[in-house]
């Protein structure tokens, strides 16, 4: 039978990719846990979508984050080895963004989340994302990464998470919450 536990964290403390451990209240591990969390977010709001295409644009984000978590995870030694976000991964969230948001009606006023269920769970995991942007700015600042596009990665995701909630309410037939609905 496998088993689904090591033990090797029972001391409070977790292992990098490369050599090292480090305390499991360790910054770096709050920001890992936090874009791991982001990835459980966006995988129930992807269960929840009735959209085709959001379906298969946030598989790529949640990949796309696995590889965040690999490269923030890793050693200064090992880091090269997990680089998959770069300028074209950015320039494909952004024209995603573009695109995604010229098919739906901008609100001209703050929405309240909950209009429908899909809705609901792209926007839980917006401010997530938004959580994990705040935890990788902190990591990029502190120089414990290198690499300039995951911070701008971060925050085109969390615009992607609203363009799709609008998307779905809009799909619902919703495009504004009402105070009496």
């Amino acid at each position: 039978m496998t088993k689904f536990y090591t033990q090797t964290g029972d001391d409070g403390f977790t292992g990098r990719l490369g050599k090292g451990r480090l305390p499991k209240n360790d910054p770096l591990i709050e920001a890992i846990g936090t874009i791991d969390e982001a990835t459980a977010a966006l995988g129930f709001a992807r269960s929840q979508t009735s959209q085709s295409e959001s379906k298969k644009i946030i598989l790529e984000v949640q990949r796309d984050l696995y590889h965040i978590m690999a490269e923030v995870s890793a050693t200064e030694k090992t880091a090269d080895q997990f680089r998959v976000i770069d300028e074209a991964r950015l320039a494909w969230l952004e024209a995603t963004v573009d695109r995604i948001s010229s098919t739906v009606e901008t609100p001209k006023e703050f929405i309240l989340p909950g209009d429908t269920l899909a809705g609901g769970a792209m926007s839980l995991a917006r401010t997530i994302v938004r959580r994990a942007e705040r935890r990788v700015a902190e990591l990029y600042f502190a120089k414990a990464f290198n690499n300039s596009n995951i911070l701008p990665y971060m925050n085109r995701l969390s615009s992607l998470c609203f363009i799709l909630e609008l998307k779905e309410n809009q799909a619902a037939g919703i495009t504004l919450a009402k105070e009496d609905q």
